[in-house]
C-alpha cells in the first residue's frame, strides 16, 4: 500500500502517550478503546487471518482479473523504481558485495515496478496483476494502525487511454468494494461473534467537497466525519493542492495522478478507501490507489513539486518515452484488512513486529495481546 494517513480521534476513549526518548526523538501515540476484549482468541485469529487473506486475493484476482506474480524485496538506488511516498521517508538500503557495493533499498512500495512488469509481459487493457509487497518503513510513527512492517497486496492493472476518467476509477473503487462486502460476509459467517458493519455501497466525496462540509477540522478529522456518517468513503484527489492552499494529504508526483481535471472544477484520478473503525472510533485508511501518471500528469506533477530532475532517471525516462503502458493499481493493507474484519485494536494483534517496551506492557494491561 502505500503511505496510510496518520493521526488520532478522541471519542470516550484514553488516549496513551509513550514516550520512549532513549529510542525515538518523536512522541508515539497509543488509542485503548474503553472496556476492550478481543472477540476472537489467538488461535482462532491466526486462523481467520489465513481465511481472511485466501478468500480476498483470489476474489479480487477475479474481480480485476489480476494475475499473481512474484515481486522484488528490493531494487537498486538511482533508477526510480522505488515509490517516495510523501517524499521524506527514508528507505532502508544495504550495499551489495558483489556488484561493487552497488546500492540496494529495500521497497516501499510496487507503485512503480509493476507498470514495468505489465509492459514485460506485454499485457492487454483489462488486464493486470498483483502480488504480495513486504516492506519495512523505519520512520513510521509507531501507533495502534502503523507498524516498522507493511504487508500489502500491490496490484495493477492495464487501460486504454479513454479509460483514464474519473466514472472510471469509480467504477473500479466499487468492484474492490464488493470484495471488502464478500469477504466481510464470509468470515462473519465463519465467526458467528463478529459482526458485519460495511454499507452496501461506498460514498464519494473530493477533497475540496470534505473542506467544504468540515472547513474548521483538519483533513484527519475531515475524514473521521465522513467516515463516521457514511461507514464507507472514497476520497478523491489526494495530493493536489485545493483553492484554500491545502493539501489533503501527501502523494508522490510520480505514481498516482492527482492533477487531471475532471468534474465541477476538480482535479484528480486517484484516492483512498476509508472506513469508519467503530474499534478505534476513527476513519480507517485501508487504500490508496488511482489511475497513474500519463506523460502529461508526470512532467506537470514534477514541475509542481520542484522535481524536474526526476525526468532522468531511468524509470521516468521509460514512461516519457512511451514505454510503459497506462494503467490504474494501488496497494491495499493485508494486516489492516484482517484488523477491520477481525474487531482488533492493534495492528500488532494481527501481524508480528517489533514495538516499544512501553507500548507492549501498556496493551498487555488492557487486553491487548501483541504477536
Amino acid at each position: 500500500m502505500n503511505s496510510f494517513c496518520s493521526g488520532y480521534f478522541h471519542i470516550e476513549s484514553t488516549i496513551v502517550f509513550l514516550q520512549t526518548l532513549e529510542l525515538k526523538k518523536y512522541e508515539m501515540k497509543l488509542f485503548i478503546p474503553k472496556n476492550y476484549h478481543s472477540v476472537l482468541d489467538v488461535t482462532q485469529t491466526e486462523q481467520a487471518i489465513k481465511l481472511i487473506k485466501d478468500f480476498f486475493q483470489l476474489n479480487l484476482a477475479a474481480e480485476l482479473r489480476l494475475r499473481r506474480v512474484t515481486a522484488p524485496l528490493f531494487v537498486k538506488r538511482g533508477t526510480g523504481i522505488n515509490d517516495d511516498l510523501n517524499g521524506v521517508e527514508r528507505p532502508v538500503s544495504f550495499p551489495m558485495k558483489e556488484m561493487n557495493d552497488q546500492v540496494a533499498e529495500i521497497v516501499q512500495s510496487l507503485a512503480k515496478w509493476k507498470r514495468m512488469a505489465l509492459a514485460e509481459i506485454a499485457a492487454k487493457p483489462g488486464y493486470g496483476l498483483y502480488t504480495d509487497m513486504n516492506a519495512i518503513r523505519p520512520d513510521e510513527e509507531l501507533s495502534n494502525i502503523h507498524s516498522l512492517y507493511v504487508d500489502q497486496w500491490d496490484w495493477e492493472r492495464v487501460i486504454s487511454k479513454e479509460e483514464r476518467t474519473l466514472d472510471f476509477l469509480k467504477k473500479i473503487v466499487r468492484k474492490i468494494y464488493s470484495v471488502l462486502v464478500n469477504t466481510e460476509f464470509n468470515i462473519t459467517n465463519h465467526y458467528h461473534e463478529l459482526e458485519p458493519g460495511l454499507p452496501e455501497e461506498i460514498t464519494f466525496l473530493h477533497t475540496e467537497e470534505l473542506a467544504e462540509m468540515y472547513p474548521e477540522l483538519t483533513p484527519f478529522e475531515r475524514e473521521t466525519q465522513a467516515a463516521k456518517k457514511y461507514k464507507a468513503i472514497f476520497v478523491i484527489g489526494i495530493g493536489g493542492e485545493m483553492p484554500n492552499g491545502q493539501i489533503h494529504d501527501g502523494r508522490a508526483p510520480d505514481y498516482d495522478d492527482w492533477t487531471t481535471p475532471t468534474v465541477n472544477g476538480y482535479k484528480g484520478l486517484n484516492g483512498d478507501i476509508i472506513l469508519w473503525n467503530d474499534v478505534l472510533n476513527r476513519a480507517f485508511e485501508i487504500s490508496s490507489m488511482g489511475i497513474r501518471v500519463d506523460r502529461d500528469a508526470l512532467l506537470k506533477q514534477l514541475k509542481i513539486r520542484g522535481l524536474e530532475e526526476r525526468s532522468e532517471l531511468m524509470w521516468h525516462k521509460m514512461l516519457l518515452n512511451g514505454e510503459l503502458p497506462l494503467t490504474i493499481g494501488g496497494g491495499i493493507g493485508q494486516s489492516r484488512l484482517c484488523m477491520y474484519f477481525l474487531r482488533k485494536a492493534h495492528i500488532g494483534e494481527i501481524q508480528s513486529s517489533i514495538w516499544p517496551d512501553e507500548m507492549v506492557k501498556t496493551c498487555d494491561e488492557n487486553g491487548i495481546h501483541l504477536l
